[in-house]
């Protein structure tokens, strides 16, 4: 009656509708994050809790939920009794000789032209000038990031929060799936089939990730202490939890542990090196095709954006989220392709 397309206005009340979701999710993206790994951690111990599940008569959840968070407790409390106190005293080591390593490093004269001929001269040279360079600012970072990690505490809640969202998640997610399934008046089947999709996509991601953390661990531990690297246990638990971290972690930890080696006054550390340029390769191009399936497996270039992207959008806990999301987007692309040649198929039949 006014001149209104009901199709043109249909299309422009749902654009707005998708702007304003997607503004809401960006104004909440903080707690949507801790929800996300809260969701991620309970994919973590869901295998434990089914094992548990299956070999349990009890009709509920609970007791098989209990057992898991029980055990996985155990296992964090042991592997701190065991390596804590070794990385403890790396650490408190590490920062009580670091200034007067830096100050040695700054004092040390550049290699002359007839000491750089070979590469590795030139690689730890390079490195040895780029710490005299920035000495003052590493000296004057130390206290900022030691303020910042005092900051940062009021976070510590979380660390409680987010086992008990797991627990939640693990208890009664089952249940608000299926009530969310019963809401939709069609495609039921559609939404089961693709629900399914993200949960074996998840598990296997998670699975995967797990299993690089603690092989890189347990190489960087054996490798580092046959080498005789010094802090080599506090060196792998650091990598270990920074391989969670797409791209960045990896590369993060590439440059602490060269920088720590060189600092220390490591004789070999052009080896170092070599390790940890294997290394990457091996993991990249082996080991992680062999874990993660074609469904969970992305391009290089989509990974890049993805970790910027995220970064931008969430800092560490967006590069960290940012590998799940694309390949959620990737599933629900494929489902979605598969989902209109099928209605082809029955228009055309």
């Amino acid at each position: 009656m006014l001149g209104i397309d009901p199709r043109a206005a249909r299309y422009t009340w749902t654009a707005a509708l998708v702007l304003l979701a997607l503004g809401t999710v960006y104004l909440i993206r903080g707690v949507l994050i801790v929800f996300v790994i809260a969701l991620l951690l309970a994919y973590l111990l869901y295998p434990l809790m089914d094992l548990f599940d299956r070999h349990l008569t009890a009709k509920t959840r609970t007791p098989a939920l209990a057992m898991t968070f029980v055990l996985a407790t155990g296992i964090l409390v042991s592997f701190g009794i065991l390596i804590g106190s070794v990385v403890a005293e790396q650490a408190a080591n590490l920062a009580a000789r670091a200034p007067g390593l830096l100050e040695r490093i700054r004092e040390t004269p550049a290699p002359g032209p007839q000491d750089v001929k070979s590469l590795k001269v030139q690689v730890i040279g390079l490195i040895q000038g780029q710490l005299r360079q920035h000495y003052n600012d590493v000296a004057l970072a130390v206290p900022k990031v030691a303020l910042q990690v005092l900051s940062a505490s009021r976070n510590l809640i979380y660390l409680v929060i987010i086992p008990i969202l797991s627990f939640l998640i693990l208890r009664d997610g089952r249940n608000i799936l299926n009530t969310f399934i019963d809401m939709l008046d069609s495609g039921q089947e559609a939404a089961k089939d693709t629900l399914a999709d993200i949960h074996e996509l998840l598990l296997l991601y998670m699975r995967s990730l797990l299993f690089l953390c603690g092989a890189t661990f347990i190489s960087f531990s054996i490798v580092f202490s046959i080498m005789r690297v010094p802090y080599a246990m506090l060196l792998a638990t650091i990598a270990f939890p920074l391989e969670f971290i797409p791209l960045v972690g990896p590369l993060i930890a590439a440059i602490i542990i060269i920088t720590v080696s060189v600092v220390s006054g490591y004789a070999h550390v052009w080896w170092v090196v070599i390790f940890l340029g294997v290394y990457r390769i091996f993991q990249d191009y082996v080991l992680s095709p062999k874990l993660m399936s074609k469904g969970v497996a992305l391009h290089p270039l989509m990974i890049i954006f993805g970790v910027l992207a995220g970064g931008e959008i969430g800092g560490i806990a967006g590069i960290f989220l940012s590998i799940p999301a694309l390949a959620l987007i990737r599933l629900l692309y494929h489902r979605l392709k598969k989902v209109k040649a099928a209605r082809r198929l029955r228009a055309v039949g």
